[in-house]
């Protein structure tokens, strides 16, 4: 596994404890969970046990989501990356998954976009996965706009955890 991924304006690398603050500051904010069932996290205790989730998911996957550093300010972001989702979701199990989440002020900059596009190439590349899936809220118009710039394609709405999804594939075009 590459120890980062260098794009034109961003560095994605593993999450660091260091991060907790940055994450926090995400996690926090209900803006940023109006999709995601409405729970943003309270305590930074809480973004600090997530970072920990982050790094066993490293360990036992050899993948997972990364930060995204601001190249021009060395800031953290937001994250973003590939997850093995072991759990079955809309009949799918032991898939790989794109995501991101964005701290609101570095919403509408592409970078969302731009460390998707980094993370499709390095899952078909380098990882050599035969698909890549996403799901998002059906309401939530800019996260699905990211996903068909990324060349996803949407593939049918189910239920999840009570709120309505949005299913999204793609296909490694190299196998």
């Amino acid at each position: 596994m590459k120890s980062y991924i260098e794009t034109e304006r961003l560095i994605l690398r593993e999450v660091i404890s260091s991060d907790d603050e940055g994450m926090f500051e995400l996690d926090s904010n209900p803006e940023v969970h109006r999709f995601l069932g409405n729970k943003p996290v309270k305590h930074i205790d809480e973004s600090r046990l997530y970072i920990e989730n982050l790094k066993q998911q490293y360990t036992e996957n050899g993948i997972g989501r990364w930060a995204v550093i601001l190249k021009e300010t060395n800031e953290f972001i937001g994250w973003s990356g590939i997850k093995l989702i072991k759990e079955s979701i809309n009949n799918h199990q032991n898939f790989y998954e794109i995501g991101y989440r964005f701290i609101q002020k570095h919403w509408g900059k592409g970078y969302a976009t731009e460390a998707g596009l980094a993370f499709v190439d390095y899952a078909f590349n380098e990882m050599k996965v035969d698909a890549l899936y996403a799901y998002a809220d059906i309401g939530n118009k800019d996260s699905r706009k990211i996903l068909e710039k990324l060349g996803m394609y949407y593939v049918n709405s189910f239920e999840y955890d009570g709120e309505e999804e949005v299913w999204y594939e793609m296909k490694n075009p190299n196998l």
